[in-house]
């Protein structure tokens, strides 16, 4: 869907990706797909372009815009790493192994005591990973037309076979 000024506010095109069958979609993706004349797809995401003009609807987007050589930058989701303490998530060097002391992985004093509360952001036992990261200036050494294939030299985020975001860099 290309979003126009006029109609929704602002400007911007929404990306459909991988093609699923209608059962499995649900009525209201269904319906917002068939609009456009398309299939349902799986994931669909909002960019927010200046030109969005050079875009139509149902147009296929390759890897034609890129050369090797290019620098992108490439955004994915890390890999979770579940429920984590404060030695593994946040690097805490953790207390005495002797003596006795019964503190060898945990966070000691959290701080503040007076407000009555956590403060927000304390580095404390938590969910690590599952986060957006981006990656930049990693090199595009192949371009494969046919199959539509990138190949770029550098840490990748997130897990095989996981969903990633390319665009060039803007240096």
């Amino acid at each position: 869907q290309k979003k126009n000024q006029e109609r929704d506010g602002y400007e911007a095109v929404q990306v459909g990706y991988a093609e699923i069958p209608e059962k499995k979609a649900g009525k209201p993706r269904t319906g917002h797909m068939k609009k456009n004349n398309l299939p349902p797809l799986k994931h669909i995401k909002e960019f927010i372009l200046a030109d969005s003009d050079s875009l139509e609807t149902g147009q296929k987007l390759t890897v034609e815009g890129f050369e090797v050589g290019d620098k992108v930058k490439i955004t994915g989701r890390s890999k979770g790493k579940g429920f984590a303490g404060v030695v593994k998530r946040h690097g805490y060097r953790g207390g005495s192994r002797t003596h006795g002391s019964m503190q060898h992985r945990r966070p000691g004093s959290i701080g503040a005591t007076d407000a009555g509360r956590v403060f927000k952001g304390k580095t404390l036992p938590g969910r690590m990973g599952g986060e957006a990261v981006s990656i930049k200036n990693l090199e595009v050494v192949g371009v494969n037309q046919e199959r539509d294939l990138l190949l770029v030299k550098g840490a990748v985020p997130g897990a095989p076979g996981g969903l990633v975001f390319v665009q060039k860099d803007a240096d």
